[in-house]
């Protein structure tokens, strides 16, 4: 039996999301993200302005012919022109062409609007606002209206705001919006006026809100809370400006904390990945502070934090990470206590116990991080410590010594070259390699030595290498952190080396990344 959603979701990240700077999607982004927003199960997708651009035409032209699940596809537009009437108005005729089920059209509540941008009188916007809405009702399609600058509009003249809702009620919107599109309401303030509005108006309601004031997900909860059963935001937050009230905080807020219903059940264990893939398809960096969603969202680095939590995890948790397909994680720093590392231990696989070595380990995390080292980024470094410190580990190599040469010769100009000795079962192997730069001669040199006796070192890849300069103040002689990204396949780990020396640094990172890859099993 399917249960039935008490909030309607309403995504706008493909037409309000993209309108933050820095995210331009193609037709083909759009496309994925909408099916992967359909196989979410939000209620609506609004998938752009059709009369705007080419791009935003297209796409309504090929979701068309794709099999939607659940989601009802919206098209977003404006009330028709001032002094003139839907019939023979550009923009409702887009709309009516996208072929969209659902229209979504805009217009002005707050007088300031009406007589400053429109340019027109108050009784000429009621007039717009109704025609659109009815011709496009008229023409079979289910039409939400957006009541745009609302909250701003009922502070200037809250009768005139009212009135501009009864005009788009007399015209068949089947959802009224209330918008707060400058952003800056607070959410008591907006409790008490959509609960105003609510018994004056009689109709179905919904939230549309920025993040401006950095209470979009508190104002739209705020709404649900007064009988708002739409709800109106983006994946991840995205929008102009500040953003848009973030779908993947509001979704387990509603499901989680105040028991509405809006997703089928059980999808909710997929908004981790939606998150992340609608990042990745913008080509952002995740956000991941972000409550819910976010990779620290359920992390624990304070030692105090993470003993209490082995004992049980509802004592720094708010909700299970797992029902939105997050996971919880140990941070291991220079906060830690001993239960940070006995839990990566166990995170790791490895034995141990609460004994010294356990306090020795600390110990010497504490001085590394000291020392301008950072292992919260890094876990296999942390890995490889506690593999060192087991009873009976052996090394696979060991360093001898190396030496690394630049050089600018003419006719060649800049070129690297690197010396390693390493150690493998008692036979010392001396290898040489260029390299476009000082470390990439040094993993080359290194990898030369060792394949012979590890082929699987041909399938550890650098997947990223980054350096920071811990105090500018030293000039050149300031501590270097180098961490390096290894995969293999799809496994990936970190690692850390710090040093004044950005060679030795490179080279602490760099063996620990590969030491982890050759000791972990695939």
């Amino acid at each position: 039996m399917t249960r039935a959603p008490a909030i309607q979701i309403y995504d706008t990240t493909l037409r309000d999301g993209t309108q933050r700077e820095g995210i331009s999607l193609s037709c083909e982004d759009k496309l994925r993200v909408a099916r992967r927003l359909d196989e979410l199960g939000v209620a609506f997708i609004e998938g752009g302005w059709p009369g705007s651009n080419p791009k935003d035409a297209e796409f309504f032209a090929r979701a068309r012919d794709l099999p939607w699940k659940r989601a009802q596809v919206a098209a977003f537009g404006s009330t028709c022109r001032v002094g003139g009437g839907p019939e023979d108005d550009a923009n409702i005729r887009a709309l009516l062409d996208s072929g969209a089920p659902v229209c979504t059209v805009v217009g002005k509540t707050w007088t300031l609007h009406v007589t400053d941008v429109l340019r027109t009188n108050l009784d000429d916007n009621l007039r717009i606002i109704e025609r659109s809405l009815a011709y496009l009702k008229a023409q079979g399609r289910r039409v939400v209206y957006d009541a745009e600058h609302f909250f701003d509009g009922w502070r200037a003249d809250p009768a005139y705001a009212l009135e501009t809702l009864r005009a788009a009620k007399r015209g068949g919107a089947e959802t009224i919006v209330l918008c707060d599109t400058n952003g800056g309401s607070l959410p008591w303030r907006v409790a008490e006026v959509v609960r105003t509005v609510r018994e004056a108006l009689d109709h179905p309601l919904g939230v549309h809100t920025h993040n401006d004031g950095e209470c979009a997900v508190a104002n739209t909860l705020a709404a649900v809370s007064e009988g708002a059963i739409q709800v109106q935001g983006t994946i991840n937050g995205y929008g102009e400006r500040c953003g848009n009230a973030n779908l993947c905080s509001i979704i387990p807020a509603l499901e989680l904390k105040l028991g509405k219903p809006c997703l089928p059940e059980g999808n909710l264990r997929t908004l981790y990945e939606v998150a992340h893939f609608v990042a990745e398809v913008a080509n952002l960096p995740p956000d991941e502070h972000l409550a819910y969603v976010g990779k620290s969202a359920f992390a624990h680095k304070g030692g105090i934090h993470v003993a209490a939590m082995r004992r049980n995890e509802e004592s720094y948790q708010h909700v299970d990470p797992k029902l939105v397909g997050n996971e919880m994680r140990v941070v291991v720093s220079e906060l830690s206590g001993r239960g940070n590392l006995l839990s990566k231990a166990e995170e790791f696989g490895l034995a141990s116990g609460p004994g010294a070595a356990v306090g020795d380990l600390l110990t010497t995390i504490k001085e590394l991080e000291a020392r301008g080292f950072s292992f919260e980024a890094a876990e296999a470094s942390v890995a490889m410590m506690m593999k060192r410190q087991a009873p009976g580990y052996r090394p696979p190599f060991e360093l001898v010594d190396f030496l690394v040469n630049v050089e600018h010769r003419s006719g060649r100009g800049i070129f690297s070259e690197a010396m390693v000795k390493v150690r493998v079962d008692g036979e010392v192997l001396h290898t040489a390699a260029e390299g476009d730069g000082p470390v990439n001669a040094l993993d080359a040199a290194l990898r030369k030595a060792l394949l012979p006796r590890f082929p699987r070192i041909a399938q550890l890849q650098l997947a990223d290498y980054k350096v920071r300069i811990l105090d500018g103040t030293e000039g050149t002689a300031a501590v270097t952190r180098v961490l390096v990204d290894m995969q293999d396949g799809p496994r990936r780990w970190s690692t850390v080396g710090a040093s004044t020396n950005i060679i030795e640094a490179s080279w602490c990172a760099l063996v620990d990344a590969l030491e982890y890859g050759l000791t972990t099993a695939a």
